[in-house]
């Protein structure tokens, strides 16, 4: 992923440096699992624990070399290591014992970093959730406006999303957050299980249940499609604050630096730039699925084709996630909220947005439904036509207002905000 959608964290845990120390790991811990079966000298398992990580500038010159990346990198680990005790590494082992069994760890490492990004979000959505929770705004459906709701009543509803996509990354977490190292073809024809549940329990890793040489790919199907849904709640939660901010529509506003510029010709834009880029880092996220659905069926017990594109599309998947959840979390955390002009956007039709609670009070009188809808309709197209307050129009056809304000809705509203204040007790 380009630096620009990086955070220094996550970017840290892709690096090729840091892939060489996990499999650096890897080897040396199964090196001692060797060892206390008494197949590796103990001697020569310290001359190993001692071995540096080799770099990975030295790995790329010994790949051109060799063609073949664990090659390179395992004649780079045993650059520093006596000749007599370099030949107990990888013992049993087969390229992808080291390469599927570390990619299991960093996995799971960049998945907590998503988790707990995802966490401060449904907290920073219920907490503003909350604060607005009295915010009278205006529900629309079908872009049309429908009758008043609140703004921490909007919010709330992300918040529940984003939680439900956090239980979604935690069974992914637990489906890929696992390892093999049993040999060639998965057989551990020439490595004892023991060795597997060594390494697995040090990294806190599970174990391949039948592994075939690597680990299956629906597992990081999976993830991957977990991380994606996440990323069209976040859309879905970006479009809201888009379409909120619309010239004619001004409910609330991102905050931008003093050094903000929204057009290069037109001076005087303030355009909604990080929702716009929360949703199109969605639309990323999603082109993603595809490719790792693809890469579930390999041949036989393995081949390679899976590798050139885990190699771009897992960092790269993970990293702009991990991005998007932060930014979210910032957008929403700093955004402006204007009460005021929700108030005046509901008052725009003069009333008519609360023929739902007039047409429930005929029906309430014992009038009959069919002639209590033509009434209440006949009323606020009337009021339309002629600019009239909604009130005035229901007495005209002889219907009494009774009391029309925003609050004639809520009656039931704190239901919500007891499940949110459930949710809000989370840890991040």
């Amino acid at each position: 992923m380009i630096s620009r959608y990086s955070l220094p964290q996550m970017a840290q845990l892709w690096a090729d440096q840091a892939r060489y120390a996990t499999w650096t790991e890897v080897e040396v811990l199964a090196t001692e699992a060797q060892a206390r079966l008494g197949r590796v000298p103990a001697d020569a398992l310290d001359d190993i624990r001692q071995a540096k990580v080799p770099t990975a500038a030295r790995v790329a010159e010994l790949e051109r070399d060799r063609d073949h990346e664990i090659l390179a990198f395992l004649a780079a680990f045993c650059e520093t290591i006596p000749n007599a005790s370099a030949r107990w590494v990888h013992l049993g082992m087969t390229s992808y014992d080291v390469v599927d069994t570390a990619l299991g760890h960093t996995l799971a490492r960049a998945t907590d970093l998503l988790l707990h990004a995802a966490g401060r979000l449904r907290r920073v959505l219920a907490d503003t959730a909350v604060k607005h929770w009295d915010t009278a705004c205006i529900g629309r459906t079908h872009g049309v406006h429908a009758e008043p709701t609140t703004f921490g009543h909007k919010l709330a509803g992300h918040a529940f999303a984003v939680e439900r996509c956090i239980r979604r990354l935690v069974a992914a977490r637990e489906a890929v957050a696992v390892g093999t190292i049993s040999g060639s073809v998965g057989t551990y024809a020439l490595i004892d299980p023991s060795v597997e549940r060594y390494v697995c329990d040090r990294l806190g890793l599970g174990v391949e249940s039948a592994p075939s040489q690597v680990v299956a790919r629906d597992r990081h199907a999976e993830l991957v499609q977990a991380v994606a849904v996440l990323g069209a709640c976040i859309e879905q939660l970006a479009l809201e604050l888009r379409l909120l901010q619309r010239t004619e529509v001004v409910e609330v506003e991102e905050r931008r630096s003093a050094a903000y510029q929204g057009s290069s010709a037109m001076p005087h834009k303030r355009n909604p730039t990080t929702s716009e880029r929360l949703c199109g880092i969605a639309r990323l996220l999603r082109s993603y699925v595809t490719a790792m659905l693809e890469n579930v069926a390999l041949w036989h017990e393995r081949d390679l084709a899976h590798s050139s594109v885990e190699r771009v599309v897992l960092p790269d998947c993970l990293t702009v996630a991990h991005y998007q959840a932060t930014a979210a979390a910032d957008l929403v955390e700093t955004l402006e909220v204007f009460p005021d002009r929700m108030r005046a956007t509901i008052d725009m039709t003069r009333g008519r947005v609360y023929s739902s609670v007039v047409l429930a009070d005929l029906l309430a009188s014992g009038m009959e439904r069919e002639a209590a809808y033509r009434l209440v309709q006949s009323a606020a197209e009337w009021a339309a036509e002629h600019g009239d307050e909604f009130g005035a129009a229901l007495q005209r056809h002889g219907v009494d207002p009774g009391l029309l304000t925003p609050e004639r809705f809520f009656n039931h509203h704190d239901v919500i905000l007891t499940r949110l204040e459930a949710l809000r007790g989370l840890e991040d």
